[in-house]
């Protein structure tokens, strides 16, 4: 009866959500592959302001998705309390370009586009015209360190980044 072409129906109904979804073309983990060096847990060494921290990248969403969550301690130093920042970090494929989503307790959002070259991992926000743009760099120093920084250029210069932190952190896991 009809069985023969519901069946085909429905077979070219799911090929093309597969391939909507991007399952067949490798787009998720694939592309997250030159990511895995940063991949584990990580502890801050030696701050000179006495600041303590550390984060982790870990695969997540059956590989789809690295999500880094980071903190630091702050210890009291002239007149100013100490202090604890967290954050977190979700790096996605979207439409073939890896993107990544910051928020932290401190109520930022920065959105990201992420790039990767050898041994090095590139964020960089978008340019808005009355923001400042943020560039976070993650290098591979040794197989168990890495360094990081993260540099600001002011509103209306997306170009004139300045550093204003950066990191060495050895691996723990």
């Amino acid at each position: 009866m009809l069985r023969g072409p519901l069946l085909s129906a429905l077979g070219l109904v799911t090929l093309a959500l597969i391939m909507l979804t991007g399952t067949t073309r490798g787009e998720g983990p694939a592309t997250l592959a030159s990511f895995q060096f940063l991949l584990g847990q990580w502890e801050g060494i030696g701050d000179q302001a006495g600041a303590t921290g550390g984060f982790t990248f870990a695969p997540s969403v059956q590989d789809r998705v690295i999500v880094r969550t980071n903190y630091s301690n702050t210890p009291a130093a002239d007149g100013k309390p100490a202090s604890r920042h967290d954050d977190l970090m979700v790096i996605y494929v979207d439409a073939g370009v890896v993107k990544a989503d910051y928020f932290d307790s401190e109520g930022h959002v920065i959105r990201y586009v992420a790039e990767a070259r050898s041994a090095e991992v590139v964020f960089l926000s978008e340019v808005k015209a009355s923001e400042p743009r943020y560039r976070l760099t993650y290098r591979r120093g040794s197989s168990t360190t890495l360094n990081g920084t993260f540099d600001v250029a002011p509103p209306g210069q997306p170009g004139s980044f300045a550093p204003y932190l950066s990191w060495t952190a050895r691996k723990v896991k």
